[in-house]
């Protein structure tokens, strides 16, 4: 039995494909119950079973569902589909004439079915009847040992292979259309946000499918690591392990698209007409948007730059890197000697460096251009004077370094947010910490006010954006923004959009609505989102009267859900059971017995024992001893009184030992005191020492009769078994040991 992961309809709703984690599409004839099969000479046997695929379980269950008068329709098991990829299917989808069908896994190839019309497939019945009968006339075999070809439509008359598709990455989406002429086009996305566009003309068997057009240029292929505004908030530039890339923003289009490698950081220059990329190599570039060429490299750092940031006054930069050093750099108008012109090319001149004893993570100068924040690999924020590069103040006080840093429009508050989850608030004229706020659930990579206001953004690694009060502390919203890690972020200069960049390759854009938010209610939502994300027993596990327990296994959604069950099967056998009785007191009246209940018939039993240890025996192992834990003291009694009659069946004699051992070891002190419960302990432990010896012999038995068979395997054919996996063993273990000795050796001499 597999789980099935994608289905379609085809031939106007006449058959239902399911794919699943197998190599094998299955398809169905769907019918009602007013409508007449050829095909099918008795309609009370419309299950088909492939004896060699499927279990004899299932077969029971399939006839019970084709007689249920109750549903009307019915399924037939038609036949099946190999398919050549491998692993699960992930997509199954059809053209809306519901002639062509296309399904992929997780690999970089789709397949394509096509399903002929009626007259098509009677021909080829009857082609495939002239083959047969040319084929038996031609062998010397005697016409009445020949069997006679079947006559009727086979789903290898009705289904027609196509040429497989293979894309240029991993496919996680497909859908297909066919046109006129029998021409077929299949649209693909790609995990690394690329489409193609296939066509194939005709269902020859010697027609492939070619790309017709690939779509690449409209989205990042791998993480994007920085974002910013252009000073209009007209147009957006991000920037990834492979490119930066100009977005303008009322359309959301892709406008350019530079290939550089690794950017760590990204700016635009004042005027709009250019960018500033800081590399993951240290570099620098200039980059022109109008032509979408690289103008300068320069080598700005020997190690990572990991920060850009415009000065105030908007004549140059400072630079922030791995190497311990920050940098002023001043723009000015060169000559473009590469292309011998005397046009003017912007450039950038390094005039001061500021030597620092950690890697700098993260710089920014304050509104006033009066002092300038450094981030440092040592978890401390360094405060200089501009002009003079003078040491003002040091902020310290988180654990973790420091990613991210802001500064208000007023100079009078920095935020800095630390791999810790924390974000500081501090005051600028002594560098006090106002708050500290518990942001997010993983690092914080990117921060930033929102301009001429005291709130600001974050982004983290849990992929979250969320928007804070500087003043009174507060959090004002959050936005589930990203699959993954977020990045970078970056709030427009009019404070009316937010742009965030991610793991996830993507860019997700926020606008600023006129509609009032109210702060008590977005607070009163998160609560309940956390308390329906909570467990409902609580984190510990405890026994009423007891302690804490320390056990090895830790309480889950999953084990709660397992007690659930558990309690649900407890009363559905105990009402069940009554309804037994009854029905037993008054046999001479009623001969039909109470049917079972609706979930005991989901489970496949017939009787309380056999839903009870059904139950026990889908509980996750990790899960158990935490579902018995939760369990109330009249429960575990109502258990341990149903447990006798399974023992005595000698069916997961393991797991009901487990059990009971378990619950004696928890409630040894209510059950001894309990006298009703003694002789039920006595009677368990009589059938559990008699369970397990049978189950002790069986083993012992066994294991003897496969001695003996080894002994007699060896004796017969000289050789011994295990032996050659044995001295391979050992030349490993001694190879181990050698290497080891060596290395010790050469740490010893060094």
């Amino acid at each position: 039995c597999f789980q099935v992961w994608g289905l379609c309809l085809m031939k106007e709703d006449k058959y239902l494909v399911t794919g699943c984690s197998d190599s094998e599409l299955r398809v169905w004839d769907l019918q009602f119950k007013d409508t007449t099969n050829d095909n099918i000479e008795n309609i009370d046997k419309l299950v088909t079973v492939d004896t060699e695929t499927e279990k004899e379980g299932f077969l029971a269950e399939d006839q019970e569902e084709a007689t249920d008068d109750t549903c009307p329709l019915r399924c037939i098991k038609y036949g099946s589909l190999l398919r050549s990829g491998r692993g699960r299917v992930v997509t199954l989808t059809s053209d809306p004439t519901g002639q062509v069908m296309a399904c992929h896994g997780t690999e970089n190839t789709v397949e394509v079915f096509h399903f002929l019309s009626d007259d098509a497939a009677r021909i080829k019945v009857k082609k495939r009847i002239r083959k047969a009968r040319k084929k038996t006339s031609g062998s010397e075999t005697q016409p009445s040992e020949v069997p006679e070809p079947e006559a009727k439509l086979q789903l290898k008359d009705e289904v027609q292979r196509i040429s497989v598709i293979k894309a240029g990455g991993k496919v996680k989406s497909v859908t297909v259309v066919m046109g006129k002429g029998y021409e077929i086009r299949v649209a693909v996305t790609l995990n690394s946000n690329e489409v193609e566009l296939f066509t194939i003309e005709g269902f020859n068997k010697d027609s492939e499918f070619h790309c017709l057009r690939r779509i690449t240029s409209q989205g990042h292929h791998s993480a994007v690591r920085a974002v910013a505004f252009s000073s209009d908030y007209l147009a957006m530039v991000s920037a990834s392990l492979e490119a930066v890339k100009v977005w303008n923003r009322p359309s959301l289009a892709c406008l350019r698209t530079v290939e550089t490698g690794y950017v760590l950081s990204v700016c635009f220059v004042p005027g709009d007409r250019h960018i500033l990329a800081g590399m993951k190599d240290g570099r620098m570039l200039i980059i022109d948007i109008a032509a979408g060429d690289i103008l300068e490299e320069i080598p700005a750092h020997t190690k990572e730059l990991w920060s850009l940031a415009i000065i105030p006054d908007l004549r140059g930069c400072v630079t922030g890197g791995g190497d311990a050093t920050v940098k002023f750099w001043q723009f000015e108008l060169i000559e473009d000697q590469a292309n011998n012109s005397k046009a003017k090319v912007l450039s950038a001149l390094h005039t001061r460096t500021l030597k620092l004893e950690e890697s700098v993570l993260a710089v920014k100068v304050s509104p006033n251009n009066s002092l300038i924040a450094v981030a440092l690999l040592d978890s401390t924020v360094k405060i200089f004077f501009v002009d003079t590069l003078k040491f003002f103040i040091s902020l310290y006080g988180h654990k973790l370094p420091v990613l991210c840093l802001d500064i208000s429009y007023d100079s009078t508050l920095i935020v800095t947010g630390s791999a810790d989850r924390n974000v500081k608030i501090w005051g600028m004229d002594f560098g006090d910490c106002h708050r500290s706020l518990f942001a997010h659930d993983d690092s914080i990579t990117a921060i930033q006010f929102v301009p001429k206001t005291h709130h600001f953004f974050t982004c983290g690694k849990d992929g979250r954006v969320k928007q804070w009060d500087a003043d009174s502390f507060d959090k004002i919203l959050t936005l589930q923004a990203h699959h993954g890690e977020a990045w970078s972020l970056a709030v427009s200069p009019n404070g009316q959009y937010v742009v965030s960049s991610g793991s996830d390759n993507v860019l997700r854009f926020f606008e600023r609505t006129q509609e009032p938010l109210v702060l008590e209610d977005e607070q009163e939502e998160e609560r309940e989102r956390e308390d329906e994300a909570a467990l409902a027993t609580g984190e510990d596990s405890v026994v009423p009267g007891q302690g804490n327990l320390n056990l090895p296994s830790k309480k889950t959604v999953g084990s709660e859900r397992a007690a659930e069950q558990l309690l649900e099967c407890l009363e559905v056998c105990h009402e069940y059971r009554e309804q037994l009785l009854e029905h037993s007191q008054m046999s001479k009246s009623s001969k039909k017995p109470p049917p079972p209940p609706a979930i005991m018939t989901a489970y496949k039993v017939s009787t309380p024992d056999d839903f009870l240890l059904e139950t026990l025996a889908r509980i996750r192992t990790s899960d158990l001893e935490e579902s018995l834990l939760i369990l109330p003291f009249t429960s575990v009694c109502d258990l341990l009184t149903s447990l006798p009659p399974l023992l005595s069946r000698g069916h997961q004699t393991e797991l009901l030992c487990k059990v009971v051992v378990f619950l004696l070891k928890i409630y040894h002190g209510p059950i001894v005191g309990n006298q009703t419960l003694l002789p039920i302990i006595v009677k368990l432990k009589k059938l559990m020492f008699t369970t397990v010896n049978d189950v002790r012999d069986m083993v012992g038995y066994n294991l003897q009769g496969l001695r003996y068979l080894q002994r007699d395997l060896e004796a017969r054919e000289g050789v011994q078994l295990f032996r050659d996996a044995t001295l391979q063993r050992k030349d490993r273990e001694k190879k181990r040991k050698k290497r080891d000795r060596n290395l010790k050796r050469a740490i010893m001499t060094l």
